[in-house]
């Protein structure tokens, strides 16, 4: 059985490496190059409680593997721009670096066509993932507590959700 299991996996592995799609593709950030717009809409405890236009620009550096990941909140009260650099790890080829800049980064872990963040500030659990369907951009955040302590398992609140469908830009 074992040597059946290895017989299909150095099979499986030769027919992907040979194949025409897996040599040239582009990596997560070159899909997304563009203008994205879309409206996040604010959760607390389950329920919609503010909304606001966003606008994400996702351009090519000139330094390899580097693109600007500029997001703009177009609120009334409190508009806000970050302007990040997302860059390719170099410990490997799923990890992508969302720099902030000030010696912050964020790690953000490539499967699919999703990345995928998990993180901690100030005793806040955060999520983060960019899921690119199609013609679309979808950006979560999730945050919440520590909860109880029960048999080994730590529960952690989800008390906010920040959810935008994005639409590129022609």
């Amino acid at each position: 059985m074992q040597t059946f299991k290895k017989i299909i996996g150095v099979t499986l592995f030769i027919l992907f490496a040979l194949s025409p799609g897996c040599r040239a593709q582009k990596s997560f950030p070159e899909k997304c190059l563009g203008v994205w717009k879309g409206q996040m809409l604010i959760y607390k405890d389950g329920f919609i409680k503010d909304s606001v236009k966003v606008v994400l620009k996702i351009t090519k550096s000139e330094e390899q593997n580097t693109f600007g990941w500029k997001t703009s909140y177009l609120s009334d009260k409190t508009p806000m721009v970050k302007d990040y650099q997302m860059r390719l790890s170099e410990s490997g080829k799923n990890i992508y670096i969302l720099d902030e800049g000030d010696g912050i980064e964020l790690h953000d872990y490539l499967f699919g066509n999703k990345l995928y963040s998990v993180f901690e500030t100030n005793d806040i659990l955060l999520t983060s993932s960019y899921e690119l369907l199609d013609d679309k951009l979808i950006f979560e955040v999730t945050s919440g507590k520590k909860a109880d302590l029960a048999e080994g398992i730590r529960n952690y609140s989800v008390n906010y959700l920040q959810r935008v469908i994005f639409k590129r830009e022609p």
